[in-house]
């Protein structure tokens, strides 16, 4: 069996029993083809260095079961010695000095770093269509996006570049492309995950989390990357155990809270995601679960100050001077949207946002999940959605491609996308839970529970 077939889990188990080394899975996966966009920044003999480093050192006594298990760091992050871009032509000779906490986290685990997953300009699109790489396309259809904002760790592990990677997620980043490419992707709560040492999001909506070929391998990564830093302005309580713990307990029996109409006004929703959603309720209810329907708990005037807030954060992550012609029309077009924002103006976007999560919140209550479809419709096909001539065409096609998933960054809920559905020409179709803020270990029990009872991990892209 190929190593690639084994889950993040199962490779880790193999190290630890000497079946297999580090540096061996470095080797596997540095010798397989990028076919599909995944990576702009490539560090295989720094990944070999560290490899050879946890084979001559040796596990720790605390070592986690990802030890020596590869992985690749979303070009996002800042990592000391390795070019990062931000998915930018603006960075594209930028090599940081130092990395920050997610980076720091993932090498002290004992997981070497294959290279920088490829990311859309600053992170900001739902798809990855960089100006400083080939666009990140699902292994399911290669003519295909893997969408955004993390698409190029979503293609990776989809199509066997890494068993696991880490994503970030703003308004969907995570979940979007696990939809896109059949993968469980995994937003935690806010405050989950350290954003030291920059904390470049004053707003709250971004986090970092795990994209993987399984729920257990999803919370494995969680365990990996979660936790609170000094500095930390704000953070989730710890867990009564590991993550991992959590996908192997029973859940019990749980209120659904169930919608599908989109949160943004004037999508039309493919039948196709409405058909994943359908069928995800009847799983839930199979399981013993009890699902109903409840009202929109966001309002459609939450829209305009979610996009407030998103247009300033994109003019906070500003080019170099020199450099800002580099940038892509639609960054610059957010940018100038931000920068028309007064500070008032800002604040009172962020209070009217806290607003209605608290609303929403209160709402949901009642309810330990809830479920919607992740996207409004299948993969779109490359340069589909993007549009460089007409930025304000781009962010809108933007909206009506992804409705429901920036509500739960507003609300800081953890939330998952699960690879529940295929059309009927091999696309993957994912649908959403989230659960109460710092419920990530009901969250992880419940998506065991439907993998367990509608397995997918059998199931490979063309050209596995």
């Amino acid at each position: 069996m190929p190593l690639h077939d084994l889950t993040a889990l199962e490779q880790g188990d193999a190290v630890r029993r000497g079946e297999v080394s580090p540096v061996e899975l470095v080797e596997h996966y540095a010798a397989r083809a990028d076919r599909v966009g995944a990576f702009v920044t490539t560090s295989h003999d720094r990944a070999r260095e560290h490899a050879r480093r946890l084979v001559e050192a040796g596990p720790p006594a605390d070592a986690g079961p990802l030890w020596g298990v590869p992985t690749g760091i979303k070009d996002l992050h800042p990592t000391a010695g390795v070019r990062t871009t931000f998915g930018s032509a603006a960075y594209d000779d930028f090599v940081p000095e130092e990395s920050d906490a997610l980076v720091q986290s993932v090498e002290d685990a004992g997981m070497p770093s294959l290279g920088k997953t490829s990311t859309p300009e600053f992170g900001s699109p739902c798809y990855t269509e960089p100006d400083v790489a080939p666009p990140s396309v699902t292994p399911w259809d290669t003519a295909r996006t893997a969408g955004g904002s993390s698409g190029g760790a979503a293609a990776a592990v989809a199509a066997g570049l890494l068993p696991v990677a880490p994503g970030s997620d703003g308004g969907g980043s995570i979940r979007i492309p696990a939809s896109c490419c059949g993968l469980v992707g995994l937003k935690p709560t806010r405050g989950r995950v350290s954003g030291a040492p920059r904390y470049g999001d004053p707003v709250g909506l971004s986090t970092a989390g795990t994209l993987a070929r399984t729920v257990h391998d999803a919370a494995a990564l969680l365990d990996v990357i979660a936790g609170r830093r000094v500095g930390d302005p704000s953070w989730a309580p710890a867990p009564s155990a590991p993550f991992l713990a959590a996908c192997d307990r029973e859940p019990g029996r749980l209120r659904v809270a169930r919608f599908v109409e989109p949160v943004i006004a004037d999508v039309a929703v493919d039948a196709t995601s409405v058909a994943a959603w359908d069928a995800a309720s009847r799983l839930l209810e199979g399981l013993g679960h009890e699902v109903e329907d409840v009202p929109v708990p966001i309002p459609r005037d939450a829209v305009a100050d979610f996009e407030t807030c998103w247009a300033v954060l994109t003019a906070l992550s500003a080019a170099p001077p020199g450099r800002e012609d580099r940038l892509r029309p639609l960054t610059r077009w957010l940018s100038a949207r931000g920068h028309a924002v007064s500070g008032p103006g800002f604040g009172l976007a962020i209070a009217r946002l806290r607003q209605h999560a608290a609303a929403a919140l209160a709402a949901l209550a009642p309810y330990d999940v809830v479920l919607t479809p992740t996207l409004a419709r299948p993969p779109a096909p490359v340069g589909e959605l993007r549009d460089d001539a007409d930025p304000a065409r781009d962010f809108a096609a933007q909206k009506a491609f992804t409705p429901w998933t920036s509500a739960w960054n507003v609300t800081g809920m953890p939330a998952v996308s699960l690879p529940l559905h295929w059309t009927d020409d091999g696309l993957p179709v994912g649908v959403m839970l989230a659960a109460r803020p710092a419920e990530e270990e009901l969250l992880l029990s419940l998506s065991a529970q439907v993998e367990a009872a509608a397995p997918w991990h059998d199931r490979r892209p063309p050209g596995w």
